[in-house]
């Protein structure tokens, strides 16, 4: 009952958040939108439309023009949104489900455990993390699954790190110590009893995580090395704008996914403040 009332009274304090709910709705109207629009609308990303020509301006049958081989940019840009936000919300929640559980067993189980777990985040996190991703994404080769897999598994670290900061408070509860004392397991304990006071900053980096899988899924296919055509996404729909012609004659081309990428962003970070704001109310005062 604690626990719900908990709940609840984060969710009302979120929706005081005038700025975090706006965010919260762009998101999910972007959601819907790059869910429901290509089977309504018949969008075809790979179809190439050789009477309205290459590079054609916007116009009524093709909102965005079309690219160089006559793909119709609107429809692309509403199916790469599908992959860019797949990636970002699916190697967000791998980053969560391989965080929080070493995280948990760091924190509580210290000794052996902490030591290799901590010093293995450790090495993680010294080596650059775009140059990783690249050398990783160039090895396993290039497509949603892989850079899924790639940004997810090298993303668990931050998490991992607040789950153990918070598990290293909890642990030494008075509730803690008299479960331990009534013969509690250690998996129980971790269960019921650690985990939902741990992991409560995780939901507000969540948003935070999502956003920079969509960056880095973004800035590898610019680069060549991430989702490649035909297939599409928002990242290598501005790989258009490498080229001078398109860069400074074109802006239809390339801007529309940029500010999807920007908008999207911009939203989950806001999203996760309000968040962390809503969890924890004392951010809200140190902020002021």
């Amino acid at each position: 009952m604690d626990r719900r009332r908990a709940v609840y009274g984060a969710w009302v304090r979120l929706r005081r958040d005038r700025r975090a709910m706006v965010c919260l709705a762009i998101l999910l109207a972007e959601t819907l939108l790059v869910v429901l629009l290509p089977p309504l609308m018949g969008l075809e990303p790979n179809y190439c439309d050789l009477e309205a020509g290459f590079w054609a301006a916007p116009s009524g049958t093709h909102w965005l023009g079309t690219d160089d081989v006559g793909r119709d940019l609107f429809a692309r840009l509403v199916c790469g949104g599908r992959i860019s936000l797949l990636v970002g919300f699916a190697a967000a929640g791998l980053s969560v489900a391989v965080g929080v559980p070493l995280g948990l067993i760091a924190g509580y189980r210290r000794g052996t455990w902490e030591f290799w777990i901590m010093r293995l985040a450790d090495l993680f996190q010294t080596f650059p993390s775009i140059v990783l991703v690249l050398c990783l994404v160039a090895l396993v080769g290039p497509s949603v699954v892989n850079l899924i897999l790639v940004i997810g598994l090298l993303g668990w670290t931050g998490i991992a790190r607040l789950v153990y900061g918070n598990t290293l408070a909890v642990r030494e509860q008075e509730y803690i110590v008299a479960v331990q004392a009534l013969g509690g397991s250690t998996a129980t304990i971790l269960r019921r009893n650690v985990l939902p006071n741990a992991v409560s900053p995780v939901w507000a980096a969540l948003p935070l995580r999502v956003g920079r899988a969509i960056l880095s899924e973004s800035s590898l296919s610019f680069l060549g090395v991430g989702i490649r055509t035909p297939q599409a996404s928002w990242g290598n729909l501005i790989q258009y704008a490498s080229g001078l012609s398109v860069l400074t004659g074109r802006p239809w081309v390339w801007l529309p996914p940029g500010l999807c990428i920007v908008l999207t962003v911009l939203c989950l970070q806001f999203v996760g403040d309000g968040l962390r704001d809503a969890m924890d109310p004392r951010h809200r005062f140190i902020s002021h």
